[in-house]
C-alpha cells in the first residue's frame, strides 16, 4: 500500500500523471471569497496569534496542534448534522488500481460520528524546524483518495501547515494547485480564518447536494 506519509510530489505526479498548475480559478475563488469575522472571533485570533508568535519556534507538534491549530479550527466550528471535522482517522482505498491510505491529521467529511466522504484534507506538519517528509504530498495523497471516494464529482480542497506557514490546495481531476504561504504570526491570520470560514460554506453546499 502507498502510505500518505511516504509520498512525495514527484512520486504522486509520476504515479498518477498529476500536474501542478500555477493558477486555478477554483482555488482563487476560494481564497478570495469574503466571510464575516465577528469582534469575538477577531479578539480570539489576536490571542492565538500572540501565543504562536512567542512559541512557534519551540513548540513540538502536539503543542502547536493543541494551542494554535485546534483552537482556530474549533472557532470556525465544522460540526454539523451533515459533516464534521475528524482527526487522525484511518482512510484507505484504491486509486487507479493502487492501494493508498493513511491517517491524515485532519479531514472534513460527511458523517457525524464517523467520516464518510472527505471534502477537505488537512496535513499539519507542525514542527517549525528540521522538518521531515513532504507535507504537501501527504495532503495531496489524501486528496487523491478523497476524489476517488467522491467519484470525481467535485474539486477536493486541502491545506498543509509548517510552523507558522499555511498553504491551501485544490485538486480537480489531474490538476492540482497550491497557494503561496499565509503567515499566521502576521495579519494573515485573519485571512487564514476567513478562508476556513469560506470552506465551511463550500462544504455546506456540497453536503446539501449529497
Amino acid at each position: 500500500m502507498l502510505r500518505f506519509r511516504k509520498c512525495t510530489l514527484a512520486k504522486l505526479e509520476k504515479t498518477f500523471a498529476l500536474k501542478q498548475v500555477r493558477a486555478n480559478p477554483i482555488l482563487e475563488d476560494w481564497l478570495n471569497r469574503q466571510a464575516d469575522i465577528s469582534d469575538f472571533e477577531r479578539d480570539a485570533l489576536v490571542v492565538f496569534r500572540e501565543h504562536l508568535l512567542v512559541n512557534v519556534y519551540d513548540w513540538n507538534e502536539t503543542e502547536l496542534a493543541y494551542r494554535f491549530i485546534g483552537p482556530v479550527i474549533a472557532l470556525v466550528n465544522y460540526t454539523t448534522e451533515k459533516f464534521n471535522f475528524f482527526a487522525e482517522r484511518l482512510v484507505e482505498g484504491t486509486v487507479e488500481g493502487i492501494e493508498i491510505g493513511g491517517r491524515p491529521d485532519g479531514i472534513i467529511a460527511s458523517g457525524f460520528r464517523e467520516p464518510e466522504k472527505p471534502y477537505f484534507c488537512f496535513q499539519e506538519y507542525k514542527k517549525n524546524k528540521d522538518p521531515e517528509g513532504d507535507p504537501a504530498a501527504q495532503a495531496l495523497a489524501a486528496m487523491l483518495l478523497a476524489q476517488e471516494i467522491n467519484e470525481h464529482r467535485h474539486p477536493i480542497y486541502g491545506c498543509y501547515v509548517m510552523g507558522r506557514q499555511w498553504c491551501f490546495m485544490m485538486l480537480n481531476g489531474k490538476d492540482y494547485a497550491v497557494s503561496e504561504p499565509y503567515i499566521a504570526t502576521r495579519d494573515d491570520v485573519f485571512d487564514i480564518f476567513r478562508i476556513l470560514k469560506v470552506l465551511k460554506q463550500i462544504i455546506s453546499n456540497l453536503a446539501e447536494k449529497g
